[in-house]
This record gives C-alpha cells, structure tokens and sequence, in this order.
C-alpha cells in the first residue's frame, strides 16, 4: 500500500496537516507516494516535497504527466517543473496520466529519454485499458512500462475479466486509485452496505480498512488511497494486516460479483 495525494495542495490551511500526514504515512511503512502535475496544479506535488524535506531516500516517488506534455518537445520541461515542486533530482517513476492524442511511441521515447538523463528511473502508464496495453507494449520500447495505474475498488471490478489477468501475465505491477471509491458516486453505497459493515464490525475494523484490505490481496496490486490526516493514515496502515477467511470472501463476492464479460475501464 501506498498514498495518494489527489486533493492535496488545495487549502493552504491545510498545508502542515497533510504534509504530516504523509510523513507519518513513511513511517508506517507507505512507502510509494503518488502525486501529478494535475492535483491542484503543481500544489499537491508542493506538499510532496515539502513531507519529503531531509527524507527523500525514505520514499518512492511517483508523479504524473498530462498526456498534452507527454511528447518529445514538452515532457523535459514538464518534468523538470514537477522536479521543483517535488524538491527532488530524480523521479522513481513518472507515467502517463491518461492517454491524449499523442502516439504512444513518441511518449515512449520522451520517457527514454527522461530515463537516459537520470531525470526518472522508471515510467508507466495510468488509465489505459487491455487493448492499449496490448498496443503498447508491441511498440519499439512498449515493454519497458513498469505499471499500470487505475481505478480499481470493490464495486469497480471491470479489470478482473481482462487487464488485471494480463498485467499478472506479463508481471507488470497494477497500481490502484480510488481504493476506497473517494471521488466515486459509489463510496457511500460500499460504506453503507449491511455485509460488508457486517464483516468489519465482526473483525473490530472500518469498512474502509476492509476494503483496502480486500484490493491489496490480489497479487501484484498496489493501493494508493489518500489520507489527509495523521489518523487516517494510520487507519489505512492498519489495513496491511488484515487477511481474510474463505467464508468472508465468498460472502463478499456474493454482495459484489466479478464481472462476467467485458466494461469499460472505469475513470474519474
């Protein structure tokens, strides 16, 4: 499990708050923080740097690119921008946030590119669907995507039929956003459900905790939900010790089935 920071850098009397908030997060154990140039435009990768200060070993970073600077004229400048905000030299990971009108072979060699000058370490991809991966990753270059990363909860399953199976196959790590559907109009109908508040209040845990719980299961799928607060953060960290019974999981598929065909990748 990771952080999030979508929303942060928005309120300025929150700065302190959220920059602690991931601190503490470091602390306990969350480890990958994922921002992009897009939350709060540059803001959210302000608070980065400012929780990373004297710490930047003890993380692994993430930011993201607009698709529209995601070529070979803008995606350096566009990098170096989120590198002063983030306070940092290097990036651990940069991606795609979402796929735009540019060919996906001149994002791959603008991320070379990037990768040959020491900028990032690794890049990848967000909110791409089985088909474009498959695109992708026939391209000159393609495979050296280090990830995936898209909505993914437990009433948004739609990537169990097709593109999480091949990113399993093809061992490429699938990150998570929106874990707990925080910018979904379904989070208030998986907080209310009566199983799943049923099982939580049997295991003395939140509801939230249980769904973080239930989307890191699946082998090779990172959460990134977004904690705010010093006590949702810990709440969140206490999620990794949470393993499930064959009874509990069978009465959480029944509440919420995988799909049995193709959906459209879900996004927000």
């Amino acid at each position: 499990m990771g952080q999030g920071t979508w929303y942060m850098g928005e309120n300025q009397a929150q700065r302190q708050q959220e920059v602690r908030a991931l601190q503490v997060g470091l602390e306990q154990g969350l480890k990958v923080i994922d921002t992009a140039e897009m939350y709060a435009d540059g803001g959210a990768e302000e608070v980065v740097g400012a929780a990373l200060k004297g710490r930047r070993d003890t993380a692994w970073l993430v930011s993201k690119v607009y698709p529209w600077n995601a070529g070979e004229a803008e995606a350096g400048k566009a990098c170096e921008r989120s590198l002063r905000r983030l306070q940092t030299d290097y990036l651990d990971l940069y991606l795609l946030h979402w796929r735009g009108n540019l060919p996906l072979d001149e994002t791959v060699r603008a991320m070379e590119k990037l990768q040959q000058q020491g900028k990032i370490r690794h890049w990848g991809v967000s909110n791409l669907d089985s088909d474009e991966m498959q695109r992708l990753w026939q391209l000159p270059g393609g495979e050296g995507c280090a990830t995936n990363q898209v909505l993914y909860h437990l009433a948004s399953r739609g990537i169990e039929y097709d593109l999480l199976p091949w990113c399993q196959q093809h061992h490429l790590p699938l990150m998570a956003y929106c874990p707990l559907a925080q910018a979904g109009r379904l989070r208030h109908t998986l907080m209310s459900d009566a199983t799943l508040r049923d099982i939580a209040q049997q295991r003395g845990i939140s509801v939230a905790q249980l769904l973080l719980a239930w989307v890191i299961r699946h082998p090779g799928v990172l959460a990134i939900p977004k904690a705010s607060t010093v006590a949702h953060v810990e709440e969140n960290a206490r999620a990794l010790t949470i393993a499930f019974s064959a009874e509990e999981l069978a009465r959480i598929e029944q509440a919420f089935p995988a799909p049995s065909g193709k959906q459209p990748l879900d996004v927000v």
